[in-house]
């Protein structure tokens, strides 16, 4: 009898072990609750009337909010993403120029349900020119340049896959006398935006195959060109195929005509070398040819 009671009390415990072994284990999440009333906003840094995609810093205040959200996971549009759980973050946009971002954020809620917003913010970047140059050409306010008319290639011309004159070099003191007079002022600003203006005595010496880009016609000579006033310049990495060897790869453009001591229909000028006294300067005028230009500091 004892041992049929054993045998019972074992047969049931193993039943209860094997029931308590199939039986699936729950786990529970809770509410699963989809993030609702996603906002985003942007402050542009510096945005106004004068500077209607900011003031050049790149600087952009994101703020994103929404009800039942963990996290959010933000991509800025430039290729990169961030974890911001706050949903607030000052971003920096660091490609030059002015460029379309489309910002897209999803909100994360329970068990990683997502709710997305988008939107698209045009952002400007102002170029950061090397202090030396930005020195050398300003002196750290202002500076005033004049044709190097002593120099060996103080005008010069080559193909545009060179970075040297090697079809004409103009000897000293050979060209136009309204090619010599010209006196050309480079300033900054407390930002280190560039300005340039260009002072040519009523007359500036142009290529003949660029006289109609300034509205005159004929062959190379003097010709009364305006010269346009204080223009802001926008500097670059240079666009070239040049190399550190024979050039700074920094370039700027001259909004308007483009015109600095002579005129060959080009408005970007790649600095090939800079001292504080002297700066060698090169750019494609409407021929399709390399034109290059010695200054010296006046």
């Amino acid at each position: 009898m004892i041992t049929k009671i054993k045998s019972f009390i074992i047969v049931f415990l193993a039943m209860g072990i094997l029931f308590t072994a199939c039986k699936k284990t729950e786990y529970s999440l809770g509410d699963l609750k989809a993030p609702t009333g996603l906002t985003l906003t942007t402050v542009i840094a510096g945005l106004d009337a004068s500077n209607p995609n900011g003031n050049g810093s790149g600087q952009v205040a994101i703020t994103t909010t929404a009800s039942n959200a963990i996290t959010y996971n933000i991509d800025f549009g430039d290729g990169k993403t961030q974890v911001v759980p706050s949903g607030i973050i000052n971003y920096k946009y660091s490609n030059p120029g002015t460029y379309d971002y489309t910002i897209t954020v999803n909100a994360i809620g329970t068990a990683g349900i997502i709710s997305s917003i988008s939107k698209k913010i045009r952002v400007f970047v102002a170029f950061v020119i090397p202090s030396a140059i930005l020195q050398s050409l300003t002196n750290g306010t202002s500076k005033v340049w004049v044709t190097d008319k002593d120099a060996n290639g103080h005008f010069g011309v080559g193909p545009n896959d060179q970075f040297s004159p090697i079809w004409y070099a103009a000897p000293p003191n050979t060209r136009e006398a309204c090619a010599y007079n010209d006196e050309i002022t480079f300033s900054k600003d407390a930002s280190d935006n560039v300005f340039m203006s260009v002072d040519n005595k009523g007359e500036s010496f142009s290529i003949g195959a660029a006289t109609a880009f300034y509205g005159v016609s004929g062959g190379d000579g003097c010709y009364a060109i305006s010269t346009g006033g204080n223009k802001k310049l926008a500097f670059m990495d240079a666009t070239s195929a040049s190399t550190p060897a024979v050039s700074t790869r920094i370039q700027f453009v001259v909004p308007g005509n483009g015109i600095i001591n002579f005129g060959t229909g080009g408005t970007t000028y790649e600095i090939l070398s800079i001292t504080s006294t002297s700066m060698h300067i090169r750019n494609i005028g409407a021929d399709g040819n390399a034109w290059y230009q010695k200054l010296k500091m006046k």
